[in-house]
């Protein structure tokens, strides 16, 4: 294994707002990553994410569940165009949809989950519902988790968590906004180790080996 990390080519998948792509993008921009990204996917035409990705000189195409009679027409053509693309990493930043992932893209697909799995995930939590559920729980420690996506609704293995405090007086939003300052660093940190090769998979754990002098 080598100490420097390769430029790796990133699929982006979205359904909301884009503010996680914008700061994976800076990030490159700053030379923090060696990346860049090939191709913007949304699943929803008429998201914020659709403009800001025009914004940073990309170009989304847009596909929509309700446009295909099934998952597998649905996952067939996103996968056609990140095959297209030839992209090295996929990251989902805020997709809401369920894909089935083929082979292999085994542990070439991460997501990141704004609370500390394996707490409040699966299927129904995410944006304000995470927060108003950690908050109903009476939970001191929030934060957020970067992980590879399989099949099933957030289990896949965990590659980088970052916590912050609850607050006696936090509502969603401002725990939400808490919570979002530590995945701007969290995803980075995730798509650089995966650059650096540094990532393994053992017995349905992520392995970090240590970079080589």
């Amino acid at each position: 294994m080598k100490n420097t990390s390769k430029k790796i080519r990133l699929g982006v998948l979205l359904s909301g707002g884009g503010r996680t792509m914008v700061n994976i993008a800076q990030c490159i921009e700053r030379g923090e990553l060696k990346a860049e990204i090939g191709v913007v996917i949304s699943s929803r035409s008429t998201v914020a994410g659709v403009e800001r990705a025009r914004e940073l000189g990309l170009e989304a195409s847009v596909v929509r569940v309700k446009d295909y009679p099934d998952v597998d027409g649905f996952s067939g053509e996103i996968v056609r165009r990140l095959d297209e693309a030839g992209v090295d990493l996929i990251v989902q930043c805020g997709w809401l949809c369920y894909w089935k992932i083929p082979g292999r893209y085994e542990n070439r697909v991460m997501n990141i989950h704004p609370a500390l799995l394996p707490a409040f995930g699966g299927k129904g939590m995410w944006g304000h519902h995470v927060h108003e559920a950690v908050l109903a729980a009476g939970c001191k420690i929030s934060g957020c988790t970067v992980h590879f996506v399989t099949n099933e609704y957030d289990a896949g293995p965990i590659i980088v968590q970052r916590s912050c405090a609850v607050l006696e007086n936090d509502t969603a939003e401002s725990l939400a906004g808490r919570v979002f300052e530590q995945e701007c660093r969290a995803y980075p940190e995730a798509i650089k180790l995966f650059g650096e090769d540094r990532l393994a998979v053992k017995g349905g754990k992520v392995i970090i080996r240590k970079r080589e002098k």
